[in-house]
C-alpha cells in the first residue's frame, strides 16, 4: 500500500526540514506533495533546494491557506492512501502505520487520529476547551461519536479523499471534510496519536477567530451541501 502525504506549509523555516525527514523515515511506500502557501520567511528557499524522488514541492503564487493548499495537492494524489500532516511537528509522523492500519484491513474509510485517545499537550486551556467543544458541537449536529474533529491526522481512501467536493480555502476544511464525512455516511475509525501542541511564540497560527469559523461550517454544512 501507498501512501501520499498531503504537507501544507506556510513560514516554517525552522521545522520543514525535521518533518520531512520523519516522514521520510516511515516504513511505508509514499509519495510526499509539499504544497508552500507563499511563506516569506525563508521556507520557500529551502523547499526549492530539495532534490529527492520521494517528495513533490508546489509553490502558491499568494497566500491562499490551508485548505487550499490541500485542495491543489488533489491533482498529484498517486497513493492508496491520503494522510494531511501538519509541517510544525506538533504530530508524528510514526503514527501513519496506526493510521494506515484500519483501512488497510477494510475497517474504515476515513481514520482520524485522536490526541485525546494518546499521549497530548495542549498549549492552552482554551486550545482545549475549543477543540472539546468543536468536537461536542459535531457530535449533537451530525449524531456523531467523535472525540477529536480538529485533529490534522486524518487519513483517506484516495478515492473516497478525491470525490469530497471541498470548498474550504483556510482552517475551516477540519470541519467541512468532517460533515461532508458524515454526511455521506462513511466508516470512521478513531486511533490514538501522540500530540506536542507548541505555544503562539513558538509560531502557531489557530486561534479564536478560527474557532468561530468552524463553529459556523459545522453548522453550515449540516443543513448546505
Amino acid at each position: 500500500m501507498k501512501i501520499s502525504v498531503i504537507v501544507p506549509v506556510f513560514n516554517e523555516k525552522e521545522t520543514i526540514k525535521e518533518v520531512l525527514r520523519r516522514i521520510k523515515n516511515v516504513k511505508l511506500e509514499k509519495e510526499i506533495i509539499v504544497i508552500d502557501d507563499y511563506s516569506t520567511d525563508g521556507t520557500r528557499q529551502i523547499l526549492k533546494k530539495i532534490r529527492d524522488k520521494e517528495i513533490k514541492v508546489l509553490f502558491h503564487s499568494g497566500n491562499e491557506g490551508k485548505g487550499a493548499a490541500i485542495r491543489t495537492a488533489q491533482t498529484y494524489i498517486a497513493g492508496d492512501v491520503v494522510i494531511i500532516q501538519d509541517a510544525d511537528l506538533e504530530y508524528e509522523p510514526k503514527d501513519y502505520l496506526n493510521l494506515v492500519k484500519p483501512i488497510e484491513d477494510d475497517h474504515a474509510d476515513v481514520v482520524y487520529g485522536s490526541r485525546f485517545l494518546g499521549v497530548h499537550k495542549f498549549s492552552s486551556f482554551w486550545h482545549y476547551f475549543g477543540n472539546k467543544f468543536l468536537t461536542w458541537v459535531t457530535n449533537v449536529l451530525y449524531r456523531a461519536r467523535l472525540t477529536d474533529m480538529e485533529t490534522c491526522y486524518k487519513a483517506f481512501e484516495s478515492s473516497i479523499f478525491l470525490n469530497l467536493n471541498i470548498k474550504a480555502k483556510r482552517f475551516d476544511f477540519e470541519p467541512e471534510i468532517t460533515a461532508r464525512i458524515l454526511k455521506a455516511n462513511l466508516r470512521i475509525v478513531e486511533v490514538p496519536v501522540t500530540y506536542n501542541a507548541r505555544y503562539c511564540k513558538e509560531g502557531k497560527k489557530i486561534t479564536w477567530k478560527d474557532g468561530l469559523a468552524a463553529l459556523w461550517t459545522l453548522l453550515k454544512y449540516r443543513f448546505v451541501d
